[in-house]
């Protein structure tokens, strides 16, 4: 039931993760999409031959307002217009961080990806979608951003902005149909939570903490994301959508 037919999206952080899963799961569903990559272009690449001809890898950092501009524009070169945004592309800090050993460049680079990489792509996808007066835009926060996390307050601040920020643009957004949305998971199996879940221990006392007793595949958040993008989703915004098995419950 859910279609993303002749629609255009663009996915940042696309290579791996929970952003390769919305890539090839956006494609199945008929999107063409443009994703990013700042480093890695082989797994760019594999993700592209996996999701199929219309799935296209592009190189940008997207903590750069320069770099964002170009890969929005990429999309509305080549496929003339952008409906969805998936503002995915983040970091995380597995080794502690206390916050009086924290350092101005990890405070910095934290908030510099996770958090102003969301704002540039918004600023150039809005102005897109304000033009059509459609779109969706869909940023993932996490449990941290509503918790918090203690040893990682840089990773919980930019994710806890990105939560506001969606609230914002919600209602700024809504008088041109653009919809405004997060998804919000906790722990997810990625190459980014794997230095802390690389032992049975580790992830024993990880999965303590989630009634549902398992760790997220990464296309168990793709799918609430495509769901926002999709057909079945057009009177819901300022939502965060919680995917973390009860380990957090927010209202």
């Amino acid at each position: 039931m859910i279609t993303l037919e002749k629609q255009v999206a663009v996915v940042t952080g696309g290579s791996r993760g929970i952003g390769a899963a919305v890539v090839e799961m956006f494609s199945k569903a008929g999107a063409r999409v443009v994703f990013n990559y700042q480093a890695n272009r082989e797994a760019a690449e594999q993700v592209a031959a996996r999701s199929g001809p219309t799935a296209v890898p592009f190189e940008a950092d997207v903590a750069h307002m320069d770099e964002a501009e170009r890969l929005v524009g990429e999309a509305v070169r080549r496929f003339g217009r952008l409906d969805i945004l998936v503002a995915n592309a983040g970091i995380w800090n597995a080794d502690d961080a206390p916050i009086d050993e924290m350092t101005e460049r990890q405070w910095d680079e934290m908030i510099d990806i996770n958090l102003k990489g969301v704002y540039t792509v918004t600023h150039y996808a809005a102005r897109q979608m304000k033009k059509q007066k459609s779109g969706r835009i869909i940023a993932i926060s996490s449990t941290a951003g509503q918790r918090g996390e203690a040893f990682h307050a840089h990773y919980a601040a930019s994710k806890g902005g990105i939560i506001s920020f969606v609230k914002s643009l919600s209602t700024e957004l809504a008088p041109f149909n653009i919809l405004v949305n997060c998804v919000a998971p906790g722990w997810v199996m990625t190459d980014m939570a794997a230095p802390v879940l690389r032992t049975k221990a580790a992830v024993k006392k990880v999965i303590s903490t989630i009634p549902l007793k398992r760790i997220a595949r990464p296309e168990e958040i793709a799918g609430p994301v495509l769901f926002l993008a999709g057909n079945l989703a057009t009177f819901i915004t300022g939502e965060i959508l919680n995917v973390n098995g009860g380990a957090v419950l927010v209202g």
